[in-house]
C-alpha cells in the first residue's frame, strides 16, 4: 500500500508562524475524514503529540533553497529572435518587440530611429556585429505586458533547455 505525504508543511499549524530554514519542526501524523494528514508545528507550538496521532517525529525546516532568477545568455536571445525574424509570424510580433527590447536592454541591438510603413509604425534595430537592419512593429505595449510577455519566455526556454 502506497502512501502520499505532503512535504513539511510552510508554518506551524499551532501558531500558524512560518517556519525558519534550519529551525526543529515537530511533525504528527493524524487520520482525518479517511485521509492522512501532516501536521507541523513550531517549538513554541508544539504541546506533544495528539492523542489521535499515528506517528510523530522531529526534523530540522530544510534551509533556503531560493532560486536565483535565471538569465539567458544573450546570444541565445539573439539567435532566437533573428529566426523570428527570417520567418515573420503576425502570432509572434509581441514576442519578437520583447525580445527586441530586451537586446536593446543588453546593448546587444541598438535603435536606429523608426519609420512608418502603409501606416505603421515599425522601429529600426542594428545588431552590434553588423547584423540587420531589422524592422520591428511597435507594438505599443504597457509595462506589465512587456514583463508578462518576457516571463513566459524565459519560462519557455529554460523549459526547452532542459528538455
Amino acid at each position: 500500500m502506497d502512501y502520499h505525504l505532503k512535504p513539511i508543511g510552510k508554518t506551524c499549524a499551532a501558531t500558524g508562524r512560518p517556519f525558519k530554514p534550519g529551525e526543529r519542526c515537530h511533525s504528527v501524523l493524524v487520520e482525518r475524514d479517511g485521509q492522512f494528514v501532516r501536521l507541523d508545528f513550531s517549538e513554541e507550538g508544539w504541546k506533544g503529540p495528539p492523542p489521535d496521532a499515528l506517528a510523530y517525529w522531529t526534523c530540522r525546516y530544510p534551509e533556503s533553497r531560493e532560486e536565483k532568477p535565471r538569465r539567458l545568455d544573450t546570444e541565445s536571445l539573439m539567435q532566437l529572435f533573428e529566426q523570428l525574424m527570417e520567418d515573420p509570424n503576425p502570432a509572434q510580433e509581441k514576442l519578437c518587440y520583447v525580445l527586441a527590447l530586451l537586446l536593446l536592454q543588453r546593448k546587444r541591438l541598438s535603435l536606429e530611429g523608426s519609420r512608418e510603413v502603409d501606416g505603421v509604425e515599425y522601429l529600426e534595430f542594428n545588431g552590434k556585429m553588423g547584423e540587420g537592419p531589422f524592422l520591428v512593429r511597435d507594438q505599443q505595449l504597457s509595462d506589465e505586458e512587456i514583463q508578462q510577455i518576457q516571463h513566459e519566455l524565459v519560462s519557455h526556454l529554460w523549459q526547452q533547455l532542459a528538455a
